[in-house]
């Protein structure tokens, strides 16, 4: 069974009215031959979740990670400036294996209930996710222009805590959509090595 790790910060954690972290709980649904493991915490910048890392994600020897974080970075109350910012996604692929790491930008916030975030911040983020992405040749979801490019993207945010930063449902299913959608992609363009030996060896089966 493939490993999945989703490794983020509050919006990877959160339950939001499902009996387990309602990213995880949809990607299991979605994709039931899957394990996916959630290694959110809530409240986490990459510079708290480096500390963790070792320990929450690469014991569990997964075969993929989603890496989603940035709205508690660029929150101006606990910022970590882009450029460690930068430097701490460019560790989390490289140690990872960018071939297995899936990097995701920040969703948007609604600016009337989140005084310490914002859009225009929240976009630097996303260049700086991208680019470690083309830098490193790991896969990439455009997680804040999905959201953002919507006209309803606010009612997307609305959640338990309705606080313009911690969606409910509709977030986590595009977000969950995303992902799944990301999976099946990279595993029909990377067919596994124990399968490409089996068609490889039923066809020299057939040669003799």
């Amino acid at each position: 069974m493939t490993t999945v790790v989703c490794f983020g910060d509050s919006i990877t954690a959160r339950k939001e009215g499902n009996p387990s972290p309602a990213l995880t709980y949809k990607l299991s649904q979605k994709l039931p031959n899957y394990n996916f493991i959630n290694a959110g915490v809530s409240g986490n910048t990459t510079e708290q979740a480096i500390e963790r890392f070792a320990a929450d994600v690469i014991a569990k020897k997964p075969d993929y990670v989603t890496v989603l974080f940035g709205s508690n970075d660029s929150a101006t109350y606990r910022l970590v400036d882009l450029e460690l910012f930068k430097r701490n996604i460019t560790t989390f692929a490289k140690v990872i294996g960018p071939s297995k790491t899936i990097l995701i930008s920040p969703p948007p916030v609604d600016e009337s209930f989140q005084e310490n975030r914002s859009n225009e911040s929240l976009l630097q983020y996303t260049t700086v996710v991208r680019e470690v992405a083309e830098e490193t040749g790991s896969h990439y979801i455009d997680f804040f222009t999905a959201m953002y490019s919507r006209e309803d993207y606010k009612e997307l945010l609305v959640g338990e805590k309705n606080d313009g930063l911690h969606f409910g449902e509709a977030g986590y299913d595009m977000l969950s959509d995303l992902i799944a959608q990301k999976l099946i992609e990279i595993n029909l363009n990377h067919p596994k090595k124990g399968l490409l030996e089996k068609v490889i060896g039923l066809f020299f089966e057939k040669e003799k």
